[in-house]
């Protein structure tokens, strides 16, 4: 227990203490300090998991599927603040962007964004997982609007009302799903518990568990960037902080989808003998298919270049929300292992992304060029990243997208060219954008910056797809089962 409570509840004191350091400077440093004390307990509530099996107690729940989640959203909060730190240091003191007090406001939003995650992730409540993913929206919205320009305010906004409308869907489900539960369990009992409800499920009403996960769906969908409600996303990109485009890519849209399909594994139980027992996968393949395809498209003609990569981040959830539709060991274990290198990849471009619009000065991507002449670690780690991104081996996302692809051919073949087409367009529009920024002819009086490339390095090697390690397929696995009732291994 204390591992758990050293994961979720440091980043929670520094959420209080960095609000009082007087010095920015101090605050970067404390804050980096914060995320690798919330990864150290991550790694040891891992070992626990791992050795012992399920912790549940005191209405926390840490499982094969969590666990992984919450060792990948401390790994990828330290490594962004070590970005973090430098970065918005030079955005303080060269750009003059932001004051002392909004580093303090910014270092102090980023802890409590990692706490809202993990509490999202851990607890076994759903009123209070419903709790921490609005928190994390309200800590978010303050790191949107941190520059405080007419463009972030009104993306913020945006990001508050859409998310809000869609958070509020969320909260009628949860209450439909309790209410579903009153009927089968014994008075005084936790109805809010997913371990409960998990215990149940066969017994709940479908037609109520059905109206519940519509509601569920859409609201947390909206988190997830799904279409029709993911306009916030590259709104929130293009106008807040880079290294919180990082965390928000690479670790907010995936407890929402966290969310969802624990709300799936539920709705699935509870309709097993119905007459639409599939009606939760089809539902989340067809919304997952058309956000792909919809991104895959917006990929095309962007002219900012982190509203490019948000579009990416929508189409990537898209593909893991299609693969937990289809269902099955393979599908299943092909999101969960996209879910892990999207994460890892596209944390690390957005760092790549941030010392690009340094060195030239601008997001527009007409006016990025030459990066590989001007800073050849940015421009190389630029390149690199999108080549994983877009699916190359032997980076991880070609293993993930190769595995998901073969379960499509299994279960629903004639949707197999549609994937394949969106991946094709998907890589020529990343790439036609790419190809200029970093081989271009680099402007007159562009000069390289100070860029921490120690996080990319990092990410870029762990994503080397040539093996799964033994563990992690061990862990993967037994998510797996967890989910779908049936090992992959």
């Amino acid at each position: 227990m204390i591992w758990l409570l050293l994961a979720v509840f440091t980043p929670l004191a520094g959420v209080l203490l960095l609000a009082l350091l007087p010095r920015a400077g101090a605050a970067g440093w404390a804050n980096l300090g914060f995320s690798a004390l919330s990864l150290a307990g991550a790694l040891g509530l891992a070992t626990r998991v791992l050795r012992h099996g399920v912790l549940d107690a005191h209405g926390f729940r840490v499982d094969a599927f969590n666990v992984y989640l919450v060792v990948l959203t401390t790994f990828v909060g330290l490594t962004t603040a070590v970005f973090s730190r430098p970065y918005m240091y030079y955005v303080h003191t060269d750009e003059k962007r932001v004051s002392a007090r909004g580093m303090r406001l910014y270092h102090s939003m980023y802890q409590g964004f990692l706490f809202t995650m993990l509490l999202a992730l851990t607890t076994d409540n759903l009123g209070i997982l419903w709790v921490a993913v609005e928190g994390a929206t309200l800590a978010t919205v303050l790191l949107v609007s941190l520059y405080r320009t007419p463009a972030a305010i009104e993306a913020a906004w945006k990001y508050f009302i859409l998310c809000g409308v869609g958070i509020a869907q969320a909260l009628f489900g949860t209450v439909a799903l309790y209410f579903a539960a009153q009927h089968v369990l014994p008075a005084g009992a936790n109805g809010l518990s997913w371990s409960t409800l998990y215990g149940i499920a066969p017994q709940l009403e479908p037609r109520v568990m059905v109206v519940a996960f519509v509601f569920l769906l859409v609201g947390y969908g909206t988190k997830v960037g799904l279409v029709p409600l993911h306009s916030w996303l590259p709104d929130a990109h293009s106008e807040g902080p880079t290294p919180m485009s990082a965390v928000l890519s690479g670790l907010l849209l995936n407890v929402a989808l966290y969310a969802v399909v624990r709300m799936k594994m539920l709705t699935d139980a509870a309709l097993a003998h119905s007459a639409t027992p599939e009606l939760a996968g089809h539902l989340l393949m067809g919304f997952g298919l058309l956000t792909f395809l919809t991104a895959v498209i917006s990929l095309h003609r962007r002219r900012d270049i982190k509203r490019l990569f948000s579009y990416s981040s929508i189409e990537h959830m898209g593909l893991m929300s299609f693969g937990f539709g289809v269902g099955g060991p393979l599908a299943t274990f092909a999101a969960l292992l996209h879910m892990l290198v999207h994460a890892l990849t596209k944390s690390s471009i957005f760092v790549t992304v941030g010392h690009a619009t340094h060195i030239a000065r601008t997001q527009r991507i007409e006016r990025i060029r030459g990066l590989i002449r001007t800073q050849p670690a940015v421009g190389w780690g630029l390149l690199l990243g999108v080549a994983a991104i877009a699916g190359f081996p032997p980076f991880g996302i070609f293993t993930s997208e190769f595995l998901l692809l073969s379960a499509t051919m299994q279960l629903w073949p004639w949707l197999t060219p549609l994937l394949v087409l969106g991946l094709v367009v998907a890589f020529a529009g990343l790439f036609r954008s790419t190809q200029p920024m970093v081989f271009g002819a680099a402007p007159p009086g562009q000069y390289p910056v100070r860029a921490n490339m120690l996080p990319v390095l990092t990410h870029l090697a762990l994503l080397l797809g040539i093996a799964i390690p033994a563990v992690l397929a061990h862990w993967l696995d037994q998510a797996t089962q967890l989910i779908t009732g049936r090992s992959l291994l």
